[in-house]
């Protein structure tokens, strides 16, 4: 199935970080710039209704949590199967425990409720973000049971996905009647979209959480880039949904906590329990306050991601020959994997996906703040 040259592409990068490193630097920088809107906004003497609070808060409890639950994940030898075609530097991670998400997806989600009072656009958040994240841990936990990388088929997790997507749409639709089926713009342009916004909602649900999950394959990885997502799209919403700030910025803390223990060299993987989890918050989160451009440009390395994806498929079925074998156009997909073969360190990839994804939320905060 493989027609590539096995060969090195040296790369250079202009410094070297540890697992560590990143996740400090990162812990601050994001406690920085939450702190940092919460002076311009005024909100830093009002805990309820500010950023950095729930942040530091669900940080130290998941944290917390994973001090507790690895080890026990540890002993139910929950140990994650590696893809023998992939990376040779991922198999000496086999057997590190999977299914991360099951601490610190509820923490995140149980602070923002308690700190929301139970808002309704909270709970149906956390609602639609725990039914994912079930999904997931059906799928981790039909891998450890049949040990194989494989777990429940496709068509059932879109199949869940979709049920689960649709009943989020249902709620959505009844109890906030006058939602406008209008896609906001930047610029103050307006997209009217009628009935067919209802489709696109589902596909922005059941196509966020797959992106997050194509993305989760680097230790630190989708931790950090779900930190930094959420965050961003928290402090987009502030001004107009000040509950939904709040679980944004619950969740961020919660995947930072996550990152004490999923840092290179991970002790925990987040598994599809966590993965789907987060992109469904985060398309959740954008449909009920109208911010799916914002996603759009929040989430840019899950879009890429899964581009990856498709055109590493799409070009392999179109180049087969009479032998039925095809051509890659990377030399794996996702394209973390891809740079990791040409010679990337697994740090490098993660701070510079890191460095990416905060320009990604900078532009979407000058954005945001002039409109």
């Amino acid at each position: 199935m493989d027609n590539f040259v096995d060969e090195k592409v040296s790369f250079t990068m202009p410094f070297k970080l540890t697992g560590r490193n990143l996740f400090l630097l990162l812990g601050l920088g994001l406690g920085i710039v939450a702190i940092g809107l919460d002076v311009a906004a005024g909100r830093l003497l009002n805990g309820s209704a500010s950023l950095f609070m729930p942040l530091a808060v669900c940080a130290v409890v998941a944290s917390v949590l994973g001090y507790a639950v690895v080890p026990l994940l540890q002993q139910l030898k929950a140990g994650q199967i590696i893809r023998e075609d992939g990376p040779q530097a991922h198999l000496k991670k086999a057997g590190t425990p999977t299914m991360g998400g099951i601490f610190f997806v509820p923490a995140g989600v149980a602070v923002a409720l308690l700190w929301s009072r139970f808002n309704s656009d909270v709970v149906a958040v956390s609602a639609l973000t725990l039914a994912y994240g079930f999904i997931g841990w059906i799928d981790d936990w039909q891998i450890l049971r049949l040990k194989s990388n494989k777990g429940i088929s496709p068509r059932m997790k879109l199949a869940l996905q979709l049920g689960f997507a649709s009943l989020f749409c249902l709620w959505l639709m009844f109890r906030e009647p006058g939602i406008s089926t209008s896609i906001a713009l930047p610029f103050g342009w307006v997209l009217p979209l009628g009935f067919l916004f209802w489709p696109l909602a589902g596909f922005v649900l059941v196509a966020e959480s797959n992106a997050t999950n194509i993305t989760d394959g680097v230790d630190g990885l989708m931790g950090g880039l779900g930190a930094i997502a959420l965050l961003g799209l928290g402090a987009s919403v502030a001004s107009t949904s000040p509950e939904l700030m709040i679980f944004c910025a619950c969740t961020s803390g919660s995947c930072l906590g996550f990152l004490a223990h999923n840092r290179n060299p991970a002790t925990v993987f987040m598994g599809d329990t966590g993965a789907l989890a987060l992109g469904g918050a985060l398309g959740a989160v954008a449909l009920l306050t109208n911010s799916l451009w914002v996603l759009l440009i929040i989430s840019g390395i899950f879009f890429i991601e899964t581009l990856s994806v498709i055109a590493q498929v799409g070009y392999y079925k179109a180049t087969k020959g009479p032998d039925g074998i095809g051509k890659r156009l990377l030399r794996m997909a996702p394209l973390h994997h891809h740079l990791e073969l040409c010679g990337w360190l697994e740090t490098q990839v993660v701070g510079i996906f890191y460095i990416t994804n905060g320009l990604l939320v900078l532009i979407i905060l000058m954005l945001t703040s002039n409109s």
